[in-house]
């Protein structure tokens, strides 16, 4: 039986193992001494055992680039940089490919070309109509990018095909208007993929990789046919090419694919049936982030290799600890998109929350230092975070919490559905607190006293880390303690106790999450059920395999208030914020802006909304408002423990409760101490 060790045998190499790192651009490869940084990435990933990477989209010339300063490989100048990378991964024993992609009308710079004159939503720009020279030389640029990489020392190259971009561009009708031998019938408009791919292989020879992103569903209205997928699909392997990845969805398309509510491993039955009619090799991907899923998918022959890319931000070593049956140890991707596509839309280098090390590598020099003795004050994200990163460096910590469980707001977050991969990063904390050693004491709430030096922990400690967390903040609002009234944690720990209709203050990410967790009846991964939400089409009756939505039963009605004329959740992330906008609209939230809150009775919450005063009959009112941050021990502390103290989380900054950032300070300060 094959499973996610075996070799995989391409004929002219051989990869060691069905683990490949699926393409992500990271900002780094347009960042002062980027390359630089970028090998030191890739090469902690080759070291954690991945047998095969594919890099962020390089674009083969100035047209294709993703925005003005993008980075392309067109000149022998730039091979040079490139070097850097291939060496640090094939001197830690994996092999990188380049991705070759051109970004289309999905580029954000007027000089954007595609199939046709059509304008994408995601960019400002509108493309113009390439010429058929236009296109012989585009093809000439593919082939080129692509011997330039092999002079670099890549192992071969993808050709992005795939999400919206270029080539994907000339397959779809919706994006190909064309009359010319480029447009028209399928044959017509997949002439462009075929004439690239033929192009690349003839520069580079035959014992060269040569990766094909086959957009199998695209998820947009006129988008291509199963039918057509499965005719191009079949001809990949004349045309030269060794294996086929998997593309899912436009980058448009209003359906989310990879985030966090995303069932895990919901698009691998199309790649499973594209298996079924080819004879080379076939990987997989989308919201596989573990080894149970990856060793199903490649033993029951679903597909022959699996593709993760965000895992390998949140854990440079998954391979390794999969391997070695060390799944525990896993720092799981929980999809959040936080600190990687956000980032990246944001014109930032990418992370990872859970993982801020992550393309950040040559800032860390994850050396061992003098041993400290380290008190930590909350078991919360921030303090979990710093005491692993501590004790991973030598120091002795130990954690008190004032609660009977570690996790801190983590807890609240695991139980909202679609999000609970949030259980997998308190596993992950538990796991590493006990191969640390780190000394937790639970359920015990600290005082001043107990930090003045006849105290229990007044001595024998260096350093006292704070991370004592937030509270959620109460408005003043005339009959504020009517029995109505619960604070978030009271609501989403006892969801069964809220009534049927229910005023939400507050629009932010808790009133979001709140909002979630009392409209569904449970929490649920059901891929059919996520499919008929989005009006995701597995049977594939139609082209882009999109069919009407079925509207979902709210559990209650509810109101979700906010004093901001602005959108809704727009602290919500870039990449995510509309998928959860969308949820509360499907399932009916009638969301005000503008509100000032006038009273709570016992018939509900009077307001002030478009100049009238209403009020809203419901059985209860649950405060989103915000929080205050935790930190008065730490203010009493100050003069009791002197320069010895550090504050970090919640308890430095309350502001949107912000998990990445407490995170990134918890591990930054373990390393400054």
């Amino acid at each position: 039986m094959t499973d996610l060790f075996t070799p995989l045998d391409l004929g002219h190499t051989t990869l060691k193992n069905r683990f490949l790192m699926g393409s992500m651009h990271t900002g780094l490869e347009e960042a002062k001494d980027g390359f630089h940084k970028m090998a030191e990435f890739y090469a902690q990933r080759a070291r954690g055992g991945v047998g095969l990477i594919v890099t962020g989209g390089i674009a083969p010339n100035l047209q294709g680039r993703l925005s003005p300063f993008g980075t392309q490989l067109s000149f022998p100048w730039q091979v040079k940089k490139h070097k850097k990378v291939t060496k640090a991964v094939h001197e830690n024993g994996s092999k990188i490919c380049l991705q070759i992609l051109h970004a289309g009308r999905y580029g954000y710079h007027p000089l954007i070309v595609s199939a046709s004159n059509t304008k994408a939503p995601i960019s400002p720009f509108k493309a113009r109509k390439i010429t058929k020279l236009e296109i012989k030389k585009t093809i000439f640029d593919f082939a080129n990018t692509a011997r330039l990489a092999q002079k670099a020392g890549y192992d071969g190259v993808e050709i992005m095909g795939s999400e919206g971009y270029f080539l994907n561009q000339f397959l779809a009708p919706k994006t190909n208007l064309r009359k010319d031998e480029y447009g028209g019938s399928f044959e017509n408009r997949s002439r462009i993929v075929q004439e690239v791919i033929q192009a690349i292989r003839k520069k580079v020879g035959e014992k060269f990789i040569i990766i094909y992103r086959l957009s199998m569903i695209d998820l947009i209205k006129d988008g291509q046919s199963l039918e057509e997928v499965i005719t191009l699909a079949k001809s990949l392997k004349d045309l030269g090419v060794d294996i086929i990845n998997t593309g899912i969805g436009w980058h448009e398309a209003r359906i989310p694919t990879i985030a966090t509510m995303v069932p895990r491993a919901a698009f691998v039955f199309i790649s499973q049936q594209i298996k079924k009619e080819v004879s080379i090799p076939v990987i997989t991907t989308n919201r596989i982030n573990n080894g149970d899923d990856a060793k199903k998918i490649v033993s029951e022959g679903i597909a022959d290799m699996v593709s993760m890319a965000r895992p390998f931000l949140a854990d440079p070593d998954l391979v390794a600890k999969i391997e070695q049956n060390r799944d525990s140890e896993i720092n799981t991707c929980i999809a959040c998109n936080q600190a990687c596509l956000d980032h990246i839309f944001k014109n930032k280098i990418c992370s990872c929350l859970v993982n801020p090390k992550a393309c950040h590598e040559t800032e860390f020099k994850n050396s061992k230092t003098s041993s400290k003795n380290i008190l930590v004050l909350g078991a919360g994200p921030a303090g979990l975070a710093f005491s692993i990163e501590a004790a991973s460096l030598g120091h002795r910590v130990t954690i008190v919490e004032k609660n009977t469980e570690i996790g801190g707001q983590f807890n609240l977050a695991k139980v909202i559905p679609g999000k609970e991969e949030f259980h997998e990063t308190i596993r992950y904390f538990e796991t590493m607190i006990k191969k640390y050693e780190i000394d937790l004491k639970l359920n015990t709430p600290i005082t001043i006293e107990d930090l003045k030096p006849l105290g229990q922990f007044g001595q024998g400690y260096d350093e006292y880390v704070f991370s004592t967390g937030v509270v959620p903040r109460v408005p003043q609002i005339k009959g504020i303690e009517n029995k109505k009234v619960l604070t978030y944690p009271e609501a989403i720990r006892n969801p069964d106790q809220v009534g049927k209709r229910v005023a939400i203050i507050g629009a932010g990410g808790i009133g979001f999450d709140t909002a979630e967790i009392l409209l569904h009846s449970q929490s649920t991964d059901s891929v059919q059920e996520f499919f008929d939400h989005w009006g995701i089409d597995s049977l594939y009756k139609e082209r882009g395999a999109i069919k009407s939505k079925v509207k979902p039963s709210p559990k209650r009605e509810i109101f979700l208030l906010q004093r901001k004329t602005s959108k809704h959740g727009a602290g919500l992330g870039k990449t995510t914020g509309w998928i959860h906008r969308q949820s509360l609209k499907d399932h009916e939230v009638q969301m005000l802006g503008g509100v000032k809150y006038k009273e709570i009775n016992d018939q509900g919450l009077v307001i002030d909304h478009e100049n009238q005063e209403k009020l809203l009959e419901v059985d209860n009112i649950i405060l989103c408002s915000g929080q205050y941050s935790d930190n008065k021990l730490y203010s009493d502390s100050k003069s009791v423990l002197k320069k010895r103290t550090h504050l970090i989380g919640g308890a430095k900054l309350a502001q949107e409760i912000d998990a990445k950032r407490a995170i990134d300070e918890g591990v930054r300060l373990a390393h400054s101490l």
